[in-house]
Order: structure tokens, then sequence, then C-alpha cells
């Protein structure tokens, strides 16, 4: 308490000089009212003056052993004011509160913002290399199928001309049976005829007994990926297909077929003509070799099968022993003079083909599309076979004509049943009195035609 009585001095003549200051009305250069507001305005930052001088005062007397230890209060900051009128030389042994000190002693908690509600939105997570997998997926797609067009577009294409340059180049065995190859008339025009990525058409003409050849290559997708994978779980080949259109007046009555057995019992099914004349072969010819056990045949006569599977057919391609080593390309053949469509007397023959590099393990099938056209062309049927074959030719064409009669007695009750309902229609849209009219000229005509008729004569 001893030591606080000269700060209470020091107030009291703070005091006394303020109030000595605002007595003095003629002030020079103020006024009272102005001499009064600033007075007012001192004296407000004299109250925190007397914070941080009793506040060290607490704290000496807190250290002393008679009072009861308490936690001892931060000295809040020095105002300006008061370290101006602080004097170190009058009032020894009072500490003063530094501010830096006491900022750096007792630092003020750094106020921490408010999580923000979406901190998703404001800041985006960066995106790994597992966030672009279906951007990568797509993409490695696109290359795969590009790559792939271009790739299986030069393997059919290789495929194509390889056989174009084995079987209709010059020397050839086409080259040596027809005169004209290609699908122009001139020289320079080109042997293969491409309709797709995956087709391609050869055309022949110049041999007797025939009008031309038409070889139909149906190759794989392998342009198109998905195909291509598809084809990979259900095996898938390549074929070639001879149409032979044979001449009207060099093919007698024959309609026969030769394939495997599976495929044979579907040929008979779904082509007309094997199912109208022609049934599966169950026993072979007695006395004679045959074809193999894997092949069947559907024929209309068993001496006209017999007479067109000759020894050298057997001894190439379809006997047991050929059939083994030539025969892994044979699909089927059918011969017939009344085939399903505007050309009735075809040849046909369908083969696998091998690949670019094997081509040359099908040159015995492809031999016998001229050897059966000479055949067919100078086959003639026995007599006790032709009145077979008239016979069922007739029959079928009996049925032909009432199949035709039948769809004309069709076509013409359809068209009556149209005329009727129009003639109907049209008269649910005449009114009562239109209907009234028409009943009473229809009725004036009756009469009129029932009335005798009377015969006028001049008289002289």
């Amino acid at each position: 308490m001893a030591r606080a009585s000269p700060l209470l001095l020091l107030l009291l003549l703070v005091g006394v000089v303020a109030g000595a200051i605002a007595s003095f009305p003629h002030f020079e250069g103020f006024d009272s009212d102005e001499l009064l507001d600033d007075d007012l305005s001192e004296s407000e930052p004299s109250i925190p003056l007397s914070s941080p001088i009793s506040s060290p005062s607490i704290s000496v007397s807190v250290s002393s052993s008679d009072q009861p230890e308490s936690p001892d209060p931060l000295p809040p900051p020095a105002s300006p004011l008061a370290t101006d009128l602080w004097d170190e030389d009058e009032f020894e042994g009072i500490p003063i509160s530094n501010p830096e000190q006491h900022h750096d002693r007792d630092p003020d908690p750094v106020l921490t913002p408010p999580p923000s509600e979406e901190p998703a939105a404001s800041k985006p997570s960066p995106r790994t290399l597992r966030s672009y997998t279906t951007e990568i997926v797509c993409v490695s797609f696109l290359i795969a199928f590009a790559i792939n067009y271009f790739t299986g577009k030069r393997e059919n294409e290789n495929i194509a001309l390889t056989w174009a340059s084995h079987f209709a180049t010059q020397n050839s065995i086409f080259d040596k049976n027809f005169s004209l190859l290609g699908a122009g008339d001139g020289k320079d025009s080109p042997l293969l005829l491409k309709e797709g990525q995956d087709v391609f058409k050869f055309w022949a003409s110049g041999r007797r007994y025939c009008k031309g050849l038409l070889a139909t290559m149906e190759l794989r997708s392998r342009h198109d990926l998905i195909s291509r994978i598809w084809d990979m779980v259900f095996v898938k080949k390549d074929v070639i297909t001879f149409e032979v259109m044979m001449d009207d007046d060099a093919m007698d009555h024959v309609v026969m077929a030769v394939a495997r057995k599976k495929a044979a019992k579907a040929m008979h099914k779904e082509l007309r003509d094997l199912q109208q004349f022609a049934s599966i072969m169950v026993s072979p010819p007695a006395g004679r070799k045959w074809v193999a056990e894997e092949l069947a045949v559907v024929t209309e006569s068993k001496e006209v099968v017999a007479d067109l599977i000759t020894e050298v057919v057997l001894d190439q391609v379809l006997g047991e022993k050929a059939f083994e080593k030539f025969g892994k390309g044979f699909i089927s053949l059918h011969f017939s003079d009344h085939y399903p469509g505007s050309q009735k007397k075809m040849l046909i023959f369908k083969f696998a083909l091998p690949d670019a590099k094997n081509m040359a393990d099908m040159t015995r099938l492809v031999t016998l599309v001229p050897y059966y056209i000479d055949v067919i062309g100078r086959y003639k049927l026995s007599s006790q076979a032709r009145a077979k074959t008239d016979a069922a030719r007739a029959k079928a064409a009996q049925e032909a004509y009432k199949e035709l009669q039948n769809a004309r007695q069709e076509a013409l009750q359809k068209k009556k049943a149209e005329k009727k309902k129009l003639v109907e229609d049209a008269e649910t849209k005449l009114n009562a009195e239109s209907i009234r009219r028409k009943e009473e000229k229809e009725r004036a005509r009756q009469l009129k035609k029932s009335m005798p008729r009377v015969k006028m004569m001049r008289s002289h």
C-alpha cells in the first residue's frame, strides 16, 4: 500500500490539472465547448491507466507466503497513454508490462475458419489413372477395331487373289476349259469382282454344254472384330460356291446331291427339288465301290447316281481313301434339272477354301467342275429310267398346275371380297334419300323388264 500512494497522488495531480484547463474558458484557439469535449476524450483513456498499474501490485501481494496460492492473471496490455505518463525514475521496483514479451509468452490463438460444408465441391480431388478406365477401354477398342479392319481386309483379299492366281490365270484349270474369264469382255478386265470386304465373285463363260459359271467366295468377316471373335467361338469356314448354268438341251432328267450325312438330311428338307423328286439312298449299288461312309447320297434314281458317280470321281475325291486325304474341303454337290429359281438346269458345287498357303490342296475338288459339265452334258437316261422320271415330272407338273389354279382362285376370291367391301362401304356413306331413289330406279327397271314387249307396225 506504501508503493501505491505515489500513484494516487499522481492521479490527483492529473485531475487538478485537467480541472484547471477546463475552467479557463478563453484558452487560445479553443472555445469552452471544445475544451469540454477534449476533457471528456482525455478522461476516457484514464480509466485503463489504473489497470496496468494495479495489476503488478496484485501480483506482488500474491507472492507473499500469507496469501493462498491462486493463478496469476495475465496483465492486460498497457495503453500508449499510460506509457507516456509513466516515469521510471520516480517509481522504482514496479515491473512494466511489455506487450511484445507478453505476445511472445502467450500468443493469441489463431482463429480457424469453420469447416466448409462441401469440401469436395470446393476442392475437387485429383483424378487418378483408374478414373479414366472407361475412356481407356473405349479408345483401346476403337484402335483395335481399326487395326483389325485393315488387317482382316488384307487377309481376305490375299485369299481371293491367291485362289485366282492358282485356278484362273494363264494355263490354269479354268483358262483351259473356258474361253472368257473375268467380269468384262476385254483382256484387261478384272478376274474378280469385289462385292464386299468378304464377298468375291468370278465369272467364266465360253464352253460347251453350259451358258456360264459363277464362282462366289464367301469368306469370314475378318475385317469385323466382333465377327472375328464370334468365329473363334463358333468355327466358320471360308466357302466357295460354283454355279454352272447348263444349256436347256444339254441336261437330261437328273436330280441328285452328295454331302455329309447331316448336311444331306438338311438339304433334303430345305430344297424343293430334292424334297419333291429324290430320297436319301440307304444302300449302295451292289458289286462296286462307293462313296466314303461320312457321305450320304440323295437321288431320284439309283441308275442315274450309279452312272454319274464314276470310278474316276471315287479315286479322285469321293472314295474312302481319297476322301481322307483330299476331301477335307468337300461340302456338297447338287445337280438338278428342276432347280428352284429362274435357271432350272443347274450344277452346284460347294467347297471349303483353305488358307492362302495351302490353296493347292483343293485342286482335285476344282477339277470336278469341268469334269461334271462334260459328264452331265453327254449323259442320257435309259428308256426305263426315263419313263420313271417322266412320270414323276408329269405328276410334279400336275401338282404345280393345281397349285397355280388354287392360287388364281384365291386371288379372284380375294379380289371379289375387296370389291364387295368397297361397295358396302360406299352404300353406308349414302343417305336415306339416295337409297330411296336408288331403290325406285331399281324397281322401275325390274318392272320395265317384266312387261311384255309390244311390236308397233305401221298401217299403209
